[in-house]
């Protein structure tokens, strides 16, 4: 049994204009030798009592940052930890399918996703939800098949992008990245809303 707990509640949720903030990951494995588009994994969980595959996310809190928040997303839903790209792939506003009451609080579950990309370099045999999530290593295809929603399928398809920019060397820092976008929400986190 691991000492490791997830964070629950919300009670230090953060929001933005009624949105509640959660960051997340679009997971891929280390191995991009040959074939890169054939090659590539993307990492997704099963839903707790649902029969869909998400990629890894949760609430952003107020004491952490929102490379903390998905860095510790990765570990608790999905039991991996890795190399974080600190340049997100963008943010998502999207409806929470929660059934808690505290969703309504925000238009009526409304959400604003920011998801990044992990090279995942560690698989944990045990992690905090593993009794609720099961870890399914997809194709990028089969991935974009089980997508069950348009911002899921959208985020995928930029990660698809940066890596293929990455495996051919043109991966781009923070500040070409944010030169290019316009509108900045937070100096500590610049780019494009989808």
């Amino acid at each position: 049994m691991s000492s490791l707990s997830a964070r629950t509640g919300r009670d230090r949720q953060r929001y933005d204009n009624n949105f509640r903030l959660v960051s997340g990951l679009v997971k891929d494995d280390e191995d991009l030798n040959v074939d890169f588009e054939s090659k590539i994994e993307v990492l997704m969980v099963s839903s707790p009592n649902r029969h869909d595959l998400v990629f890894p996310k949760g609430g952003w809190e107020d004491d952490e940052t929102v490379l903390e928040a998905a860095t510790r997303e990765a570990m608790e839903e999905a039991g991996v930890k890795g190399i974080l790209r600190e340049v997100p792939l963008g943010v998502w506003e999207f409806r929470s399918k929660s059934s808690s009451a505290d969703a309504e609080c925000c238009k009526e579950g409304g959400c604003k996703g920011y998801m990044f990309a992990l090279e995942v370099t560690e698989e944990l045999e045990a992690w905090p939800e593993r009794e609720n999530r099961k870890r399914i290593w997809l194709s990028t295809e089969e991935a974009l098949e089980l997508c069950r929603y348009e911002w899921m399928r959208r985020a995928l398809k930029e990660f698809l992008r940066v890596m293929t920019e990455h495996e051919h060397g043109r991966l781009g820092t923070k500040e070409e990245v944010v030169s290019d976008l316009g509108e900045c929400y937070d100096p500590r986190y610049c780019f494009v809303v989808s």
